[in-house]
């Protein structure tokens, strides 16, 4: 496997990946290089059943999970300081379990297209365009969807926070 292909073929589509994780453009990045020097000594173990930018990104995102982990166990900060208000919401209920369990009750309940395009999007790691195609629809459609999906869950978990 070419290491030099990979990283200048898909280093930009990692960092864009983290950078959505992100609201830190400096921290998207350091998690990206961080990223690839794991996939670097991963890449013997890497068995080929996953595109390569699946597997990248199933790195990239435990590595910024394990950051956040790090950061509020370090310094007292919560990670969502360097994430959008949405999305740390999103991420801090993903980390609990009981709360991953929650949400997962929640999808199991959800209405289509919201639960199969928040599951591709996320589970999946499709990307908006990919997911539009499967449903007949544009990449547009599919965003709002998987926006309306994630905001459907954010409102049902603070639901839950408030009980």
């Amino acid at each position: 496997m070419d290491f030099d292909f990979i990283y200048t073929q898909y280093f930009k589509d990692v960092f864009l990946y983290l950078r959505s994780l992100s609201a830190n453009e400096d921290v998207a990045e350091e998690i990206a290089q961080e990223t690839f020097a794991k996939a670097l000594k991963a890449v013997d173990q890497y068995d080929g059943s996953k595109d390569v930018r699946a597997w990248l990104f199933t790195i990239a995102k435990n590595t910024y999970y394990t950051a956040c982990k790090r950061q509020r166990l370090f310094s007292g900060e919560e990670p969502s300081e360097n994430m959008s208000a949405a999305q740390s919401v999103f991420v801090e209920h993903m980390i609990d379990e009981e709360s991953a369990f929650q949400i997962h009750t929640f999808l199991h309940d959800m209405k289509e297209p919201y639960k199969e395009v928040f599951t591709l999007r996320v589970f999946g790691e499709l990307s908006f365009e990919k997911i539009g195609r499967l449903f007949g629809k544009t990449s547009s459609w599919a965003r709002v969807v998987f926006y309306r999906a994630k905001t459907q869950i954010k409102e049902y978990m603070e639901e839950v926070d408030h009980e």
